[in-house]
């Protein structure tokens, strides 16, 4: 069921309503006055100023992925500007204008599910090429010329006959008193210039020179700075709380009790950690959750042996397994996950009696903008919101109910009003703050014909819902599937015959979240993985049995046969080491990875080379898909080999980098990233490049040392002696 935009609105609404008031979706809240005199704003999306500077309004967070240098691309390739005049501002929040197209019907600003190239593809072109076209009705207005006879260049208007020439500066006042065309024509694809080339991205060198903004760099005047204390235990409330020694602490101005916990507000941020530090607080943990990991692996395990919720099937599983020649089993089991983005959360909020204004890494504006309002009681029109750069999220910066920027209100409102409040999350408080990729236990069964081909396929999946209970479930829950749960297991590529995909999504209270890459992190490891140990059992090569099965996924063959041939597939390989492959669809594009492993001097897999093929329709800067799939083979690296959140009577075990393992530098790999070539739209870059790895890595752990892995992270294999 597609919900409609007034089913969103009113999610929303009960949303607010749950905090303060009502929360109402109200266009153009807080805009940017008028453009200046002489500047061409042809649109919500440029602005050429008689400086000759081309600023591209971006909708669309920066953190890390390259957004902003993939977006400026677009604009900058329609208009024929230099790279060299090319800036790039973020958008305030206006769901009417910068609307993520993607997300459609929800009248929502936002960046995520890799969709930030994917959804401005027409959008941004039309943006620039109106811009051109205004230039250029300018320049023949002004030399009474044909515009017909009239080229752009590297943001150099000429007439050749005539010999003139302007730059889009010089033009830009007459360009700003044209009308806008209605319609434009794009570019045909074998005349890009920018698209499919190498540009430097726009913010290496703010990011280098120390002169970016994030939201900690925020210094207003009189700012103070918050903690806040939180349950231990997901679930648990305050009860009371002696702030008598915490006032004691040199620099702690104020300490409030706001939803989350207990804020301790001080002029910086040593004072509140050390003001937090000497609270007393009587939690009531009646409704605190007090599960740990093993009581929950333990549950879905006997789950596991139920029927859940269809959320894919045909043909006749069971009469299909009746006549197999063989059935085979695995259970794997996934841990949850923190994101741990290096920028830990963040966000400054100043509040007046007549406006608000916040400052912050947000994925979804739309959202925050909304909640907050509602928190500090202000219409949104009074509330600004100032989208800054993110030092990376993976997710974490996109929660339903707008958490952090909740707190950081809260805080505020509790003072009055009186002073700017930054609101600082230490990595202790990250790590252990909740949060998650859901932990899942998948069971999948299969059966062989004599042939050793697949006939029959059942996967069943236990974990939480991510978005059961939030403003999002009208779009992603659908006959009590959670779509994110399933995704990459109900759309299974493979033909097999006989399939049954079903789920069970107990309640517990821990919180969990999308994680980079969703639901396609556990699901591509469960399929891949368990596709290799069929491959085994029926003496084929596994690279063979994918692409037998695989004859209506053209995309996906290409990558098989390109990450084949540059991985020297089927070549023979120095002693000690073997290699694997995995490959995976989502958020539009697919991603084939071989892995090359040997056994480290920990026993542990050692990567020693990791290739990889990607589709995602054009590269709009390659270099920025190779970086983004470098990136995404390190952090499923991390978390395949290392990572872990365990609970223990209610209680985060890990509390920082030192027992929440990720890669580290010398265990990176050697990566070489291959693209196919492609004249179709963009798709999405920022994550499809995480699934393949950790079942291509485990696929030549098996190749290497006959064990499937089966419980991650792979560190388990040394806990348990089997390293």
């Amino acid at each position: 069921m597609t919900p409609t935009r007034r089913q969103f609105l009113e999610g929303v609404a009960a949303l607010g309503m749950g905090l303060v008031v009502g929360v109402r979706l109200e266009p153009a809240q807080a805009q940017p006055g008028a453009p200046a005199p002489g500047v061409l704003a042809p649109n919500a999306f440029v602005r050429i100023a008689p400086d000759n500077t081309v600023t591209i309004i971006a909708k669309h967070i920066e953190m890390g992925q390259g957004a902003h240098t993939g977006l400026a691309t677009l604009v900058a390739e329609e208009l024929d500007a230099d790279w060299s005049q090319i800036r790039v501002e973020a958008a305030p929040s206006d769901p009417t204008r910068y609307n993520n197209l993607a997300w459609a019907p929800l009248p929502a600003q936002g960046t995520g599910g890799s969709t930030s190239l994917a959804n401005s593809w027409e959008q941004l072109r039309r943006a620039g090429a109106t811009a051109r076209a205004m230039l250029v009705a300018a320049a023949a207005q002004r030399w009474s010329v044909p515009a017909s006879e009239i080229t752009v260049d590297r943001g150099v208007v000429a007439h050749a006959p005539s010999g003139r020439r302007a730059t889009f500066g010089e033009l830009a006042a007459d360009a700003a008193r044209q009308t806008p065309p209605s319609n434009v024509s794009l570019k045909d694809p074998k005349d890009f210039k920018l698209i499919g080339r190498h540009a430097p991205r726009v913010d290496s060198r703010p990011k280098t020179d120390g002169s970016a903004t994030y939201t900690l760099d925020v210094r207003r005047p009189d700012m103070l700075t918050a903690v806040i204390a939180r349950p231990p235990r997901f679930g648990a409330t305050v009860r009371s709380f002696d702030a008598t020694e915490a006032r004691r602490v040199n620099g702690v101005t104020d300490v409030v009790q706001v939803p989350a916990g207990v804020a301790v507000v001080a002029k910086g941020t040593w004072a509140a950690i050390k003001g937090r530090r000497a609270l007393r607080i009587d939690w009531d943990e009646q409704a605190a959750e007090r599960r740990g990991s093993e009581e929950l692996y333990a549950h879905y395990r006997t789950l596991a042996l139920q029927p859940g919720a269809v959320a894919q099937g045909q043909g006749d599983v069971p009469a299909a397994m009746g006549s197999a020649a063989r059935v085979l089993e695995a259970v794997y089991e996934f841990p949850y996950l923190a994101h741990t983005p290096m920028e830990t959360l963040d966000c400054v909020v100043e509040l007046r009696p007549d406006g608000c204004e916040i400052w912050l890494g947000s994925q979804v504006p739309t959202l925050d903008h909304q909640t907050v309002a509602a928190v500090v009681g202000l219409p949104p029109s009074k509330v600004r919101v100032h989208t800054l750069l993110a030092g990376g999220s993976f997710g974490r910066r996109s929660t339903a109910r707008s958490e952090l920027v909740v707190e950081a209100a809260s805080v505020a409102k509790a003072l009055g009003g009186a002073r700017t409040v930054k609101l600082v999350w230490t990595r202790e408080d990250d790590v252990r703050g909740g949060f998650y990729r859901p932990l899942y236990t998948h069971r999948l069964r299969a059966g062989l014909d004599a042939a050793g081909n697949v006939v029959a396929w059942a996967h069943r999946i236990v974990g939480q819902s991510i978005v059961t209970g939030t403003p999002l479930a009208p779009l992603r829950v659908r006959g009590g599937i959670d779509l994110t749960s399933v995704e990459g297991a109900a759309n299974l590529p493979y033909a097999i015959s006989n399939t049954l995909v079903d789920l069970h999504s107990p309640t517990v209270g821990i919180p969990v979240l999308w994680w980079r890459a969703v639901g396609s992190t556990h699901t591509a490891y469960s399929t891949e993985a368990f596709l290799d140990e069929l491959a085994r059992a029926a003496g084929r090569d596994p690279l063979d049995m994918r692409r037998a099965m695989l004859g209506r996924h053209p995309r996906h063959l290409a990558v098989l046969d390109l990450v084949a041939r540059q991985s020297g597939w089927g070549q023979p390989l120095a002693p000690g080491r073997a290699r694997g492959v995995a490959v995976h669809e989502c958020f539009g594009s697919v991603v084939a990875q071989v892995a090359e492993v040997s056994r480290g001097a920990d026993g542990l897999p050692r990567v020693e080379r990791v290739v990889c093929a990607v589709d995602c329709g054009i590269a709009v800067n390659p270099d920025v898909v190779r970086a983004q799939m470098e990136g995404s083979i390190g952090f499923g690296l991390g978390s395949a080999l290392w990572s872990e959140i365990t609970v223990v009577d209610g209680l985060v075990q890990q509390s920082n980098f030192h027992d929440f393992r990720i890669l580290r530098i010398d265990e990176m790999p050697r990566v070489d990233v291959h693209i196919v070539p492609s004249a179709a739209p963009p798709t999405g870059v920022g994550e499809p490049g995480v699934p393949p790895i950790a079942p291509a890595v485990a696929n030549a752990w098996l190749a290497l040392t006959g064990q499937p892995v089966r419980r991650l992270p792979f560190s388990r294999l040394a806990r348990a002696g089997r390293a």
